[in-house]
């Protein structure tokens, strides 16, 4: 079902033609795609603000769209008249460039109708290999990148086609009469350049490969399978462009101690039954170095230690999860002779038997606080 256009512009039906042209500044402002670059969502609801705008600035279409809503405009003559279905960036540009002069074009590169577009080159895709530490305490690390840059010599001429505008115009003949609109120039693309002079180490588009080291910041807390955006470090494209994005996938290196579950870690105490009943300090493997804790006398297998701030930092700035030492007491399985008499001498004492208290949670109470 087609959303109302009203709706869209966030305006009453009773409003007048200042209020819907405010309405639709604002949105067009709002989901520019200069603003928005490689935002689907954002250029969509461009267009659909397009379209309201062009039927509801007209005054008989308007008129019949409050008499009929879109049902008005089905059917033959292909909708309202320039039709969200066929409507794309240069038309809408062409069309309303009362609306995209002025302020409004000159805040986001000039406005589109003016002259060509510029093309964006290609993205580039790696993946970059990260430890746990490197993820708990952010890094910069290094890449060597092969990258498509226009060759040194090449020239572009202006297309003759568009005379270097990057757009045709065209007139249709719609049931509103004769409508006028720009479309991409099919010569060259919308670059309103052609390759002129081509060195003779460069493609059939006067482009080369090299190699570039880049730098990239890698925030703390990231995850495995992130992707990170490095804006201008992929391939160039010809003629009047700008260069592509280099789009980094984030592999996190299993930890050989540590298991990490979101923002906090686990790691797995093996102990003694002797250090069991006696207590005793170990030193736990973090992120950030090793960290001394004291198990209590008496230490009962399954517990769980919570050592606070010890894991990994949020990537919002939230503060650090929790390291969580899960408490392991290790029962022989061999003895020798006098082990085994001792372990014999105590089979009916009282002190050894197992006697769980109510602050002792169960498994599955301990699960339940993990994950709260």
């Amino acid at each position: 079902m087609k959303k109302d256009f009203y709706e869209i512009l966030g305006i009453s039906k009773g409003a007048d033609a200042a209020e819907i042209k405010k309405a639709y500044r604002k949105s067009a402002i709002k989901y520019h795609p200069d603003k928005n670059p490689g935002d689907k969502e954002a250029e969509e609801n461009f267009k659909l603000a397009a379209e309201a705008y062009e039927v509801l600035s007209d005054p008989q279409k308007k008129a019949k769209y409050d008499q009929y809503g879109h049902q008005a405009f089905d059917g033959a003559g292909g909708g309202y008249g320039g039709g969200h279905g066929g409507m794309n960036m240069d038309d809408i540009f062409s069309q309303f460039g009362d609306i995209f002069g002025g302020g409004f074009g000159g805040g986001f590169g000039g406005g589109r109708s003016s002259g060509p577009r510029r093309t964006k080159g290609s993205n580039l895709r790696i993946k970059v290999k990260l430890t746990l530490e490197e993820i708990a305490n952010g890094v910069e690390k290094k890449v060597k990148v092969k990258r498509k840059v226009q060759a040194q010599g090449v020239s572009y001429k202006t297309c003759s086609t568009c005379n270097g505008q990057g757009q045709v115009m065209r007139v249709t003949n719609t049931i509103l009469g004769r409508m006028q609109s720009a479309s991409t120039c099919p010569t060259c693309g919308g670059t309103g350049q052609l390759l002129d002079k081509k060195p003779a180490n460069a493609d059939s588009q006067g482009m080369i490969q090299e190699d570039e080291t880049v730098a990239i910041k890698i925030p703390a807390g990231v995850v495995d399978g992130m992707q990170l955006k490095v804006s201008n470090k992929g391939n160039d494209a010809p003629g009047n462009s700008v260069p592509g994005d280099l789009i980094v996938a984030i592999e996190e290196i299993e930890h050989e101690f540590l298991k990490r579950e979101g923002e906090n870690l686990h790691y797995d105490l093996y102990i003694s039954f002797s250090e069991a009943v006696l207590g005793v300090s170990k030193d736990i493997e973090a992120v950030n170095g090793k960290v001394r804790i004291k198990l209590e006398e008496g230490i009962q297998s399954g517990k769980i230690l919570r050592l606070k701030g010890k894991g990994i930092p949020s990537l919002n700035g939230y503060g650090n999860g929790d390291l969580l030492v899960h408490v392991n007491v290790w029962t022989p399985k061999t003895l020798n002779k006098e082990q085994k008499q001792f372990f014999e001498s105590n089979l009916g004492d009282d002190n050894f038997a197992p006697s769980p208290e109510k602050s002792d949670k169960s498994f599955f109470e301990k699960v339940k606080d993990m994950f709260s």
